[in-house]
């Protein structure tokens, strides 16, 4: 999807993603030690803002500008301190070993592109440093519900897991997410990496 089509969406809605904090996240990161974390394609930021209010000195990207809009005015509405910035993914290289926390939510990119955002997200890493990946997992497309279609934008554990080189993999599975209304769960791919240390 382009640029103008996520700004078009997000602009549309008052919140185009639940205000509250992904679930599974929540889970995979509550019992961390706060440091510095860096959420790629954090939309209008409920993620970075929930780990800002736990902590984390925390680094939101997207290339959405409606959506940083609507991220930092959240941020500033509620007296929280995160640093918003609009970037396109397939250009951003993150400094590499500066973050003990990396999320990459819900981004669905061809396999080429996806793969090669994973590794930036795991050079990112700092030693200790853990990585979240979630999205929509491949059999979501004709056994789960929402998310997109083409499955040349969906990808599995293995997938994920097998891009994350030089990492020790600490969870790869599909997990079910109830979506209101419907009439079966979504499937998502979860997957939790970790740098060594030192």
């Amino acid at each position: 999807m382009r640029r103008e089509d996520w700004d078009r969406r997000y602009a549309e809605v008052e919140n185009l993603w639940s205000a509250k904090p992904n679930r599974f996240l929540v889970a995979e990161v509550a019992a961390l030690e706060p440091g510095r974390a860096l959420d790629l394609a954090c939309g209008e930021g409920q993620n970075a803002i929930w780990l800002a209010e736990r902590g984390w000195r925390v680094r939101g990207v997207d290339y959405s500008p409606v959506a940083i809009a609507k991220a930092r005015a959240r941020a500033h509405r509620e007296g929280i301190d995160v640093d918003f910035v609009e970037d396109d993914l397939l250009r951003l290289e993150p400094e590499p070993g500066a973050y003990d926390l990396v999320l990459l939510l819900y981004l669905h990119l061809p396999a080429k592109e996806h793969r090669l955002v994973l590794e930036r997200a795991g050079d990112a890493l700092a030693p200790g440093g853990t990585l979240v990946v979630l999205g929509h997992d491949l059999l979501n497309a004709t056994e789960g519900v929402g998310g997109p279609s083409d499955g040349s934008l969906l990808y599995t554990p293995d997938d994920v897991a097998d891009a994350l080189t030089g990492l020790e993999i600490e969870k790869a599975e599909r997990v079910l997410r109830d979506v209101g209304g419907a009439e079966r769960p979504a499937i998502d791919c979860l997957v939790r990496a970790r740098r060594a240390n030192g």
